[in-house]
């Protein structure tokens, strides 16, 4: 398992997710999966091929079980951990109908939450030693943003707000229509109750603006290495820090850098927008 994280909650909606992605594969059922006896049995096994950070399990479940409640598991692996190429997953038992319907669904699941918590991690181990704390963003898949974000949580890193619903994040075109940033945090100020009101600043004068309106945390938007530093150096001898986030163009080479010079948080899109799909492979074995 990833050392050091805390077990994570499955997201609330996953089982209503895995039904929807079932829905669009079977609809009205399986027109190949039904030429097969509805008596026969058998057996599936999962590898990866390549090294990865496994997530998705609970996903890969409810699939197969949500297709037919007879099928059983035997997992080698548990959420969470590191494998390597041609390592075993998991086997899985049951009618062959099942296996054969379920299978596209449960290792969609599978290959693109490992992808991402896979990513996460890349990212998120390169931060140990500082305090600073890897974000995901909003740029998830349609549809699957709390998949992601618990993927994230399970590689390591940790989640920004869920949506527009749970945060308050002022940017460029919302500061232009408020007509400034003192403007836009006061007025978020006033309906946000215990939310804390994020401002997105493009250069220094940006963020002592932040400063001046009492916001909670200043995202710096695409600074250079030594705008930062002078960010923090500003921030820090404020009467009322913020907590720093540093977001744009964010790379595995770039961000062990940006984390030593103060930031509280540095923000990563790619991890959940740029997700790579984990090779797998699924072997069959039908008995008579």
């Amino acid at each position: 398992m990833i050392p050091d994280r805390p077990s994570v909650s499955v997201p609330k909606d996953l089982s209503e997710q895995v039904a929807a992605a079932l829905a669009e594969d079977i609809r009205g059922g399986d027109l190949t999966a039904a030429l097969i006896s509805p008596e026969k049995t058998g057996r599936a096994t999962v590898i990866t091929r390549e090294a990865a950070i496994v997530c998705g399990l609970p996903y890969v479940e409810s699939a197969f079980r949500q297709v037919d409640s007879r099928v059983t598991f035997e997992w080698q692996v548990s959420e969470g951990d590191a494998v390597k190429p041609d390592q075993l997953l998991f086997r899985v038992d049951g009618p062959a109908r099942a296996l054969l319907t379920a299978e596209r669904t449960a290792l969609n699941f599978l290959q693109l939450l490992s992808g991402t918590a896979t990513a996460a991690h890349a990212y998120a181990a390169l931060l140990a030693g500082t305090h600073c704390r890897l974000l995901d963003t909003r740029k998830t898949i349609p549809g699957l943003r709390t998949a992601q974000k618990y993927a994230v949580l399970v590689g390591g890193g940790h989640n920004h707000r869920m949506g527009l619903f749970d945060g308050i994040l002022i940017k460029e075109n919302h500061i232009a229509a408020a007509g400034s940033i003192a403007f836009a945090v006061a007025a978020a100020k006033r309906r946000a109750g215990k939310v804390p009101v994020e401002v997105e600043v493009e250069n220094l004068r940006q963020l002592q603006e932040a400063l001046d309106a009492a916001a909670d945390i200043a995202l710096l938007d695409n600074f250079s290495l030594e705008s930062m530093r002078e960010g923090v150096a500003l921030n820090a001898a404020a009467a009322r820090p913020l907590k720093l986030e540093a977001s744009g163009g964010i790379t595995t080479e770039s961000i062990r850098a940006i984390a030593q010079t103060g930031v509280d948080f540095i923000s990563v899109g790619s991890i959940t927008k740029h997700v790579r799909a984990v090779d797998l492979s699924m072997r069959f074995e039908w008995r008579a």
